[in-house]
């Protein structure tokens, strides 16, 4: 190293790998140097994965990693490659795979062990530096690996083949679907499944406390998402029920930043009181995509409040000066997680004054605090009730409460903040794009509106790879875009354009989305199955191309392409399209009714096949602003087309004469009833064939 004050990360972009560029580790990052030292040296090399914003990553580099004699060990017996795992998804999923089919578990940090192959022979997750929680220490496993490689270095080897053989088997889906599709799509998609995954999904709902499943408890925004769309089509009072408790949980718990909006990652508790305080952009879009469906559906006010405060939380804090949005904000300030967002009472009592004993009882703050000696905000009861109970009125009280929260606001900001993973990914710029999109549709804001506008010609500027005008990379930051974009990056940007058209009416988005489409299907297929890859064809620094099916913190990109396909098969009447979606759900039917809390996306898309999506066509002179309306309506497995001119040129617009006083079409597959020339009487219809 030319600076022994810095190792070679000092070079990179990312803010997890510059966190470790002053560690006395020889730290390479991913690449050919270090793959191809690895073979020159007949060395094993060591793959570390994390992310900026992750608490044990941080903890693990303070108590090993800048510890001069632990890392003379790691340098002297391996090739270290620090990874972010949000710049190279792929390496984390196959590694991961790995560590969790050695050890049964996995997490971050991911410290994997390859052969100078890169083949996966043995890993884990944190280390402690001296042996704790039945853990070995950090420096045993460095020796214990260096011993092993110099006495058994055929067998690790096998040992490596075998796993990897392993790894490409199980990423093979084998589910045979030859005559299953002759029973044609109502026999193959059923109400009586959609019935299934309710029930299978209230068997983990907490009645309680919302959610699902116990602590570590995650948003599982799908989850709820699945239940809306069901009460809509059922009446199910307890599906209503049970998703909107789930909302409502966390926007009252401590997961959720009623000073600065946002919501964290996940609560270690069943209450949704303790985070784990980092906040992702990916969590905030998802929940904003799912409050736009409990506003529709409630027309409560909080859902309303809720989307535009989450909305500014990634405004003010996660957004870069050309328009890109940041990765995360850290759990960490001054080395102690939550540290930002915590309070004493004392502290609280001084700033409000007079008011500082009702906002403690509303929130929850005592001289003992609720969470390890301090106070994190959260409401046990919602504002309506708290001010009955309290015999105060609503909106005196709702006022009172939100200059609190600025006082305490105004007080935070000049606490040193959590530090910024300022990297700007695409998949997760492309789910908040489709979510600000909706939530400018839905509340028919202008100023979200303009925003979402931004946010597309920001990505159409920076992520575009510039020979082939289709390719897209995977991260940018200070004028490098990097990496050549994953699967993810693509459906979550088709997904966000199909969204764009719904909210602009310019069919230059939808012409957009086809074409990114085809560059998927062209470069993302798997010649012998109907899934995609996650990798396109040309990338050649991995072992195993993998494809990713499950739904989980984010879509997978194999749902989200089918739900593209889908629609866009009806969009452009490509037939093939839609039967590629059907035989991509068809594949893992089984599965997706079992688990539907592991395949929300999917679970969504078989509701959909029950249903048929509404295909809705206003042509006329005022068509848009009827669109407009339509868009403020909870309609969910919808496509909407909308034309001031009558236009041929797209299936679901073509024949339709542009009339001076508009009309509204509803059909399905194509066939489409006697048209409606007012928004009440197609929502009238509309519900009476639900309800």
């Amino acid at each position: 190293m030319s600076n022994k004050l810095s190792n070679r990360l000092i070079n990179e972009t990312s803010p997890y790998l510059l966190q470790h560029a002053h560690n006395p580790v020889d730290w390479f990052a991913w690449g050919e140097e270090a793959l191809q030292k690895a073979k020159d040296e007949q060395k094993v090399i060591l793959v570390s994965i994390g992310y900026s914003a992750c608490h044990w990553c941080h903890v693990m580099e303070k108590e090993s990693f800048e510890n001069e004699a632990v890392a003379a060990l790691m340098n002297n017996f391996f090739i270290n490659i620090k990874v972010d795992r949000e710049e190279r998804p792929d390496l984390d999923h196959i590694y991961m795979d790995a560590v969790q089919a050695i050890s049964g578990s996995g997490g971050w940090p991911l410290n994997v062990f390859l052969t100078p192959d890169a083949k996966p022979f043995y890993g884990g997750t944190y280390y402690p530096p001296i042996k704790a929680f039945n853990r070995s220490s950090w420096t045993e496993v460095i020796h214990a690996i260096a011993q092993s490689w110099k006495e058994k270095k055929n067998e690790i080897v096998s040992q490596a083949e075998n796993l990897v053989a392993h790894l490409t088997q199980n990423n093979i889906i084998t589910q045979k679907i030859t005559g299953l599709l002759d029973v044609g799509i109502e026999n193959l998609f059923t109400i009586a499944q959609c019935d299934i995954m309710f029930v299978n999904i209230l068997k983990s709902a907490d009645k309680t406390w919302g959610g699902f499943g116990t602590a570590p408890k995650f948003p599982q925004t799908f989850t709820i998402q699945y239940l809306l769309q069901y009460q809509h089509f059922t009446n199910s009072d307890e599906a209503r029920k049970q998703a909107l408790l789930s909302l409502d949980k966390m926007l009252q718990g401590g997961i959720y930043d009623h000073i600065g909006g946002g919501i964290a990652r996940y609560s270690t508790d069943k209450e949704w009181l303790a985070p784990h305080f980092e906040k992702m952009l990916y969590d905030n879009a998802l929940l904003i995509d799912v409050l736009c469906d409990a506003w529709q559906i409630s027309n409560d006010h909080k859902y309303k409040v809720a989307i535009k405060k989450t909305i500014n939380f990634i405004k003010n804090e996660l957004t870069q000066n050309e328009g890109g949005f940041y990765a995360a904000l850290d759990a960490d300030s001054e080395g102690e997680e939550g540290k930002y967002y915590v309070w004493q009472k004392q502290e609280i009592d001084n700033i409000l004054g007079k008011d500082a004993l009702l906002f403690c009882s509303f929130f929850d703050v005592s001289e003992n605090g609720n969470w390890e000696e301090t106070n994190i905000l959260r409401k046990l009861y919602l504002s309506d009730e708290f001010a009955f109970k309290h015999k105060i009125d609503e909106h005196k009280f709702n006022k009172i409460i939100d200059n609190c929260l600025k006082k305490l606001g105004a007080k935070r900001a000049k606490r040193i903040k959590p530090s910024l993973d300022d990297k700007i990914i695409l998949s997760w710029n492309g789910l908040a794009l489709k979510a600000i999109a909706k939530a400018a549709a839905v509340l028919q804001d202008e100023s979200l509106k303009l925003l979402a506008l931004k946010k597309i010609r920001f990505i159409e500027q920076n992520f575009v790879k510039s020979d082939l005008s289709f390719a897209l990379m995977h991260t940018y930051k200070n004028g490098i875009a990097k990496y050549p974009a994953f699967l993810d990056d693509y459906a979550y940007l088709i997904s966000a354009c199909i969204q764009l058209y719904e909210l602009t009416y310019d069919v230059t988005y939808l012409e957009k989305a086809k074409k990114y489409t085809s560059f998927v299907i062209e470069s993302f297929s798997d010649d012998e199955n109907i899934f995609f890859f996650f990798t396109q064809k040309e990338q050649e620094d991995i072992i195993i191309r993998k494809k990713e099916i499950y739904d989980g913190a984010t879509p997978s990109g194999n749902s989200v392409m089918a739900s593209n396909l889908s629609k866009l098969s009806i969009i452009f009447n490509i037939p093939e399209w839609d039967q590629r979606a059907i035989k991509m759900l068809a594949q893992i039917l089984e599965s997706v009714v079992k688990y539907p809390t592991s395949f929300g996306i999917w679970a969504s898309l078989l509701q959909q096949y029950v249903h048929a999506i509404n295909e809705i066509a206003i042509v006329g002179s005022n068509a848009i602003k009827l669109g407009n309306e339509i868009a403020t309506n909870y309609i969910p497995y919808k496509i909407l087309m909308v034309s001031t001119i009558e236009n041929d040129k797209y299936p679901l617009l073509k024949d339709k004469p542009a009339t001076l006083n508009s009309l509204i079409y509803l059909c399905k597959n194509y066939h489409c009833i006697n048209p409606f020339q007012t928004i009440d009487a197609f929502l009238l219809y509309t519900n009476k064939m639900i309800k």
